[in-house]
């Protein structure tokens, strides 16, 4: 879609014909759902600056948000000023997680600072092509505890259910790289692959907990995610349900009262929604976790520790205290998990231990995750406190399970230049 116009029409100004039609067009609207849903001054000034035929009805609708996401480097051009680096690497992509962002999300990136925490956990550099020890594909072989395609059965009595290989924004360290955003890989997701997985989950009584997630669920239409939660919600022993999301911090106008009105139903629900820096905590978030808060779905938070992102205390403390205003609890802080191409996100495991303790007793108890490393081939997620932590061994730390097994986490000690 062209955004050019001409300067003059019939003798007025083409930017002021626009202007009164969406002021029409956004005045006259029956007040539907997305007419609802408030849009903060940032977004609206992108949305004048970069979309300016959407009217605030699109902009609020989820549909014309992933229909209009940016996935190449003309999309990003548009709207950044695209650095030398950023450039390079995505030309240099192929295959799974490529460029995705929503234009929502695309409002909270600075334009100009390459630098910028939210911008770089979406947008490539040439970093991701450089494999350090350690790091794999599929670091926590969720493949190899994979009964049936698309579910991960690992701990006892929970298992994780994967439903989309998309999502409405790609984070450059996500932990599933190898499976998103790649419609003709090796991963598909569809209805047959879902029954197969729940008939696992109904001839496996020892499974009262199944987690959601994907890619996002929360981008598959209501009546999906309505045919999902209810055929599980028919298994006697499945006694909790989750989701995982990030949709709530990326594209929040995706949480309507449809989508909440028919959440309730399948109480008791809980959503885990991937958070990471204080400056996705918009006005849009906040009606996003309200509506999902008052249809009585518990919230919690998972944040990845990054480096240069949010790997320092003030900015942990803002953004799990700004979430606890939001009535999400912060849950889980992880350490980035060691996935290909990720070396440039990680935090060494003890700064991570450190600011933990800047964290306990400076600020409210609920707004302390607990910070675990999920361990690689398959240990599943280890606390790190005094008790997991057992020593190194050179470049490895020797961690114990929630089963009393020993597992190797690399984790390089700094490399400290000699003196001149």
């Amino acid at each position: 879609m062209s955004y050019r116009t001409p300067i003059v029409r019939h003798g007025v100004p083409a930017a002021l014909v626009l202007y009164w039609r969406r002021v029409k067009a956004e005045t006259t609207a029956p007040l539907g759902r997305h007419q609802r849903f408030k849009t903060s001054p940032r977004a609206s000034a992108f949305r004048d600056r970069f979309f300016p035929e959407a009217t605030a009805a699109d902009w609020n609708d989820w549909r014309w948000q992933l229909r209009n996401r940016i996935r190449d480097l003309d999309g990003l051009v548009r709207v950044l000023r695209v650095s030398d680096d950023e450039r390079a690497a995505i030309l240099r992509h192929t295959g799974s997680l490529p460029v995705g962002i929503s234009p929502y999300y695309a409002s909270l990136l600075d334009s100009v600072n390459a630098s910028q925490p939210l911008r770089r956990t979406v947008v490539m550099v040439t970093d991701e092509y450089l494999t350090t020890p350690g790091e794999a594909d599929d670091p926590l072989d969720e493949d190899r505890d994979s009964p049936v395609p698309g579910l991960v059965h690992r701990y006892p009595d929970r298992v994780l259910l994967l439903v989309t290989g998309t999502c409405p924004v790609y984070c450059r360290y996500c932990t599933r790289s190898r499976m998103v955003g790649s419609p003709n890989g090796e991963y598909r997701f569809d209805i047959s692959q879902w029954e197969r997985a729940i008939d696992y989950i109904a001839s496996t009584p020892a499974v009262r907990d199944v987690l959601i997630s994907g890619g996002d669920p929360l981008i598959l239409s209501d009546d999906r995610i309505e045919w999902l939660l209810s055929r599980l919600r028919k298994i006697k022993h499945v006694e909790f349900l989750r989701i995982g999301s990030k949709v709530p911090a990326t594209l929040p106008q995706r949480i309507t009262p449809a989508l909440v009105k028919m959440l309730k139903r399948y109480h008791p629900l809980f959503m885990s929604i991937h958070f990471i820096h204080p400056d996705e905590l918009t006005p849009e978030v906040a009606q996003a976790c309200g509506r999902l808060a008052d249809a009585g779905l518990p919230l919690g938070s998972q944040t990845v520790l990054l480096s240069g992102i949010n790997d320092d205390v003030p900015t942990l403390k803002r953004l799990f205290q700004g979430l606890l205003r939001l009535r999400v609890k912060p849950y889980y802080l992880y350490q980035c998990d060691p996935v290909t191409g990720s070396s440039h996100f990680r935090v060494p495991v003890a700064k991570g231990l450190r600011l933990m303790e800047g964290l306990r007793g400076h600020t409210s108890g609920y707004a302390v995750p607990t910070f675990v490393v999920d361990a690689p081939s398959g240990g599943g997620k280890i606390p790190l406190h005094s008790d997991t932590y057992i020593g190194r061994e050179g470049d490895d730390l020797l961690l114990k399970n929630y089963q009393g097994k020993v597992f190797r986490y690399l984790d390089p000690l700094p490399v400290v230049p000699p003196e001149a």
